[in-house]
């Protein structure tokens, strides 16, 4: 697009028009967006004939069934979120700066992770005006929140449905952490203790797993059936890592399927160990997402990716959580 032509669309184009655009790739209907920008249909209707005016091409496609973007209509609406997005930010930057900040980092990351803390911590260490916002979730919609200019960067599993997907070619992805499957317990039971078991022999155990549709479930499935055996049915299904670290140290019976990044933090809370079982269950690595778009990195967001690649390389290295001092007391390692 040459200057004359970005010229004309600066004068032309509204944020209002850019916000249609986003209300458009949601809405099925012309109603529908009217409703949404509490606007009359025939408003909608002329505010989209200026929009493609501006792009000079058709943006939408209309028929019986409603309306929806085109492959141009998508590009330009994804561009319309990221603009609505930063211009959002450019709000919270000058809100926080106001209050005293340098600058202001939003980190995407699962909502249990020791790696990302502990670079946060030394990020704050070295830059202690910045602001962190960590916003936690599933890597999928993470990531989508980063390509929509929510987020500076993710840190987080690199799952096949990321690497299948139409994501990663916008990404600049680096490998930080394998990560693997562990079973936890409380420290005094007496699984902690014993050495050489194999996935069959946890088969009766009462167990705590996160649902059927995580990658962490579907690896505990997959170890009993590697063995010959059905899997168990856990007797507590959860997810969240609050409640999975009190039902262990309530119910000292429990065995809990966990992602190694979880054991690590659970384990340094006191009062929960690693029960060792073989074979190992690989789940996928951890990685460090950013937009390839992205010419140039805030200096926040330089440190940063600096200090979690400095605290994956030290997981990597020894992968130790110590525990209380006991005749069995083992490094949590790979």
């Amino acid at each position: 697009m040459n200057d004359a032509t970005t010229d004309y669309m600066v004068r032309r184009l509204r944020l209002r028009h850019l916000e249609l655009l986003v209300v458009l790739s949601e809405e099925s209907t012309l109603r529908g967006a009217a409703t949404r920008l509490h606007l009359s249909q025939p408003a909608i209707s002329k505010m989209l004939h200026e929009i493609e005016t501006c792009f000079a091409a058709k943006l939408f496609e209309r028929s019986h069934q409603g309306i929806h973007a085109n492959a141009l209509g998508g590009a330009a609406s994804q561009r319309a979120r990221v603009m609505l997005n930063e211009l959002r930010r450019a709000a919270d930057d000058t809100a926080a700066l106001r209050a005293g900040a340098r600058a202001v980092l939003r980190v995407g990351a699962p909502s249990v992770t020791a790696t990302a803390p502990a670079a946060i911590v030394r990020l704050r260490a070295r830059l202690p005006a910045t602001v962190v916002q960590i916003r936690e979730g599933q890597v999928r919609e993470l990531i989508q929140r980063l390509l929509d200019g929510e987020l500076d960067c993710v840190f987080g599993a690199i799952t096949p449905e990321l690497l299948s997907g139409d994501m990663l070619p916008r990404l600049k992805s680096e490998v930080l952490l394998e990560d693997e499957l562990c079973v936890l317990a409380s420290a005094s039971n007496r699984m902690t203790r014993r050495r050489r078991l194999r996935w069959a022999d946890l088969q009766t155990a009462p167990w705590v797993a996160p649902p059927k549709e995580t990658l962490v479930r579907q690896a505990f499935m997959m170890a009993f059936l590697n063995e010959g055996v059905a899997p168990p049915e856990p007797v507590i299904e959860a997810m969240s890592s609050v409640t999975v670290g009190t039902v262990l140290r309530l119910d000292t019976s429990l065995l809990c399927a966990v992602r190694l990044e979880h054991a690590h933090d659970e384990v340094a809370r006191g009062d929960v160990r690693r029960v060792r079982v073989e074979p190992t269950m690989a789940l996928p690595s951890f990685g460090l997402f950013t937009r390839r778009e992205e010419t140039s990195q805030p200096a926040p967001l330089q440190e940063f990716i600096r200090e979690i690649r400095q605290s994956a390389d030290a997981a990597a290295r020894s992968r130790l959580v110590r525990q209380p001092a006991s005749p069995d007391t083992r490094k949590l390692r790979p």
